[in-house]
């Protein structure tokens, strides 16, 4: 007989509980200040304008892609970095250091060519306004370079965090948001003497604050000699086998959070459709949201080093309860949040710079939002967390991509082109998707088939 998917949590478990909080707690932190500093840039500009806000938001669209390249990768990487840590293989775990900060540089660097060249190009995919383009390509110019920044930000905040330092990346990203909050306030509204610059400046307060972020986890890393501060040779002297290894596993993660990127990326043209101000909404939406899914990214990042470990380690049987009790956690934390967004979706709101109308149409979007956080939450512990976490990387591609591209993009063009729903019943309508992936990744932890060991020698 199989053992019951929910595993209660008890005394028993308190070692669990404490590595959990001991993870998750920085990484939470960590991403509330990356999430943060979106959410700085989208009150400030907010307070300067409409067109201002939809201008940046859309302008960002191109870094939410990138970043989500980079996100794939260092997942990947992540898959085996923390095997390869639970068994002390170090010297693998620098080399697999060293093929991702390559992928992610060559992506970073389309990104920013992009960026560069073809600003107006790019953002007319999602708008035809005329001034909406022209400022987001005023921001996109000037952000560029940045890209390069959080390229290797990214690989070696993911590489600490396998390793079980989650602080170093939250004191780095500390710093980046202090930078950011002050120069925002300097250049976009011209204080201390310098010109009101408004979406320029924002650009510009952006990218020195990914350049300080970058030096300083360099230096801590190095500097201090941390278990991730491999040699170039190291880094850039890997072996053909391994590589091959890496480009089985990873590649499905990489083409997941492209193509899944792409999906939220045709959401926004499904709702861009609806005008200037539910564009606006949106970008409010997403601010907002970002600052609750930091707890559910604490936890499935945290999953995924806790179960990855174990597994490296070969203490399989261990692996799977953690996994049982990580999904009970992210129910019941998904729950909780979904309450607070709900009871106070109308405070959130007071700091934005919206008409009555947007007002109203994203608190009422806003509580859909929280109705879907318990099923969200569950999803991303299982997708991010658990079955990469394996080495199951086919499979959460599949399911994932499945569902954005089979029925949430659909969804999301016939309730704007057909059936003209309203923002917030819009939101339910696409959330379809979601229950689509409990069904299947719940078969899947079930069956145990997304437990790869990747540290066996005999692979290499």
């Amino acid at each position: 007989m199989k053992a019951k998917l929910f595993k209660p949590l008890n005394s028993s478990n308190k070692e669990f509980i404490q590595r959990l909080l001991m993870l998750a707690l920085p990484i939470m932190g960590q991403n509330l200040l990356i999430s943060s500093v979106s959410f700085v840039d989208t009150l400030m500009i907010g307070m300067v304008g409409e067109v201002q806000l939809a201008a940046v938001g859309l302008a960002n669209q191109l870094f939410f892609l990138i970043s989500l390249f980079y996100f794939g990768v260092s997942s990947g990487a992540a898959i085996f970095v923390s095997q390869y840590w639970g068994s002390q293989d170090l010297k693998r775990m620098h080399k697999v250091i060293g093929i991702a900060l390559i992928t992610n540089l060559v992506g970073s660097l389309v990104a920013t060519i992009g960026s560069l060249f073809f600003p107006h190009q790019l953002l007319m995919i999602f708008t035809k306004d005329a001034l909406v383009v022209e400022l987001g390509s005023q921001y996109l110019v000037i952000v560029a370079v940045s890209y390069l920044f959080t390229a290797v930000v990214m690989i070696y905040s993911a590489a600490l965090r396998s390793t079980t330092d989650a602080r170093t990346p939250l004191y780095t990203s500390a710093l980046s948001i202090i930078v950011n909050v002050i120069l925002n306030y300097v250049l976009i509204f011209g204080k201390l003497g310098f010109p009101k610059l408004g979406v320029a400046g924002a650009a510009i307060a952006t990218a020195i604050a990914r350049l300080a972020e970058m030096l300083l986890l360099l230096y801590l890393i190095y500097g201090k000699k941390r278990a991730v501060a491999a040699s170039l040779k190291d880094l850039f002297s890997f072996d053909k086998e391994l590589v091959k290894l890496y480009l089985i596993t990873c590649t499905p993660v990489i083409l997941n959070e492209i193509f899944w990127s792409l999906g939220m990326t045709a959401y926004k043209v499904a709702y861009a459709r609806m005008g200037v101000e539910v564009i606006a909404a949106v970008n409010v939406i997403e601010a907002i949201q970002g600052l609750f899914f930091v707890v559910l990214m604490g936890i499935s990042n945290a999953s995924a080093i806790m179960v990855g470990n174990k597994i490296g380690a070969n203490e399989i049987p261990l692996a799977r309860t953690y996994a049982k009790n990580l999904l009970t956690i992210a129910f019941i934390m998904g729950s909780i949040l979904a309450g607070v967004l709900i009871t106070f979706s109308s405070a959130l709101l007071i700091p934005f710079k919206l008409s009555p109308v947007g007002v109203e149409m994203t608190r009422l979007t806003l509580v859909s939002v929280g109705l879907l956080l318990p099923i969200k939450a569950f999803n991303m512990v299982i997708i991010v967390g658990i079955l990469r976490s394996g080495g199951d990387t086919h499979f959460s591609m599949f399911t994932e991509l499945f569902g954005v591209w089979v029925i949430g993009v659909p969804a999301a063009f016939i309730g704007v082109l057909l059936l003209r729903l309203p923002l917030n019943y819009l939101y339910l309508f696409v959330g379809m998707e979601e229950l689509y992936k409990v069904i299947m990744g719940l078969f899947r932890v079930r069956s145990g088939k997304w437990i790869n060991r990747l540290t066996i020698t005999e692979q290499l």
